[in-house]
């Protein structure tokens, strides 16, 4: 047999092992190279009230930061959710949740928690900033904060469903216990 024969075999068997081995994968699993390092510290305006907020005032907690905008559909799917998600552990002393409101119009987004439903504190990114400094793709997109304020988590798409369970389940509640997360 040629060699050219045997590399072409090599490299068919190559092609086809990255192809299987990519069939098992979330596609929405996107990784971040943040996931892991301290969490970027910002300061803006409330959409609702327009005092200052910034990440800095919730050392110490464990942190649920959820990008968002009015005009994203996914955001209207899985923001019930989030408000349930909020409802199961804003009575925990060591829990904040901390929406950031994505490249929308201020009345757009007053309007969209008006009509949906505010139960924790929304930053507006006036400049995209914060966005930018978390690496986001676009909306929406969730991390998870330890208290020494790690970012241990980060989801791309509408927390809805499984992914809803494995957050409250497998993240949260065992950074809230103190426990280290196993690593996915």
């Amino acid at each position: 047999m040629k060699g050219w024969h045997v590399a072409t075999i090599v490299a068919l068997i190559g092609i086809i092992g990255l192809f299987y081995a990519g069939l098992g994968r979330d596609p929405r699993s996107i990784p971040s190279v943040l996931v892991g390092t301290e969490a970027p510290s910002f300061t803006g305006p409330d959409v609702q009230t327009g005092e200052t907020l910034s990440l800095d005032a919730y050392k110490g907690k464990v942190i649920v930061l959820n990008f968002w905008a009015s005009w994203c559909q996914e955001c209207r799917l899985e923001h019930q959710n989030l408000l349930s998600l909020n409802g199961q552990f804003r009575n925990h002393p060591d829990f904040v949740m901390l929406g950031i409101d994505y490249q929308d119009q201020p009345g757009d987004a007053i309007d969209f928690l008006n009509t949906f439903g505010s139960t924790y504190p929304h930053v507006r990114d006036v400049k995209g900033t914060i966005a930018i400094d978390y690496g986001v793709y676009g909306v929406p997109e969730t991390f998870v904060i330890d208290k020494h304020g790690i970012i241990r988590f980060k989801y791309v798409g509408p927390v809805i469903g499984p992914v809803y369970s494995h957050i409250t389940d497998q993240i949260i509640r065992p950074l809230l216990e103190g426990k280290e997360l196993k690593q996915s």
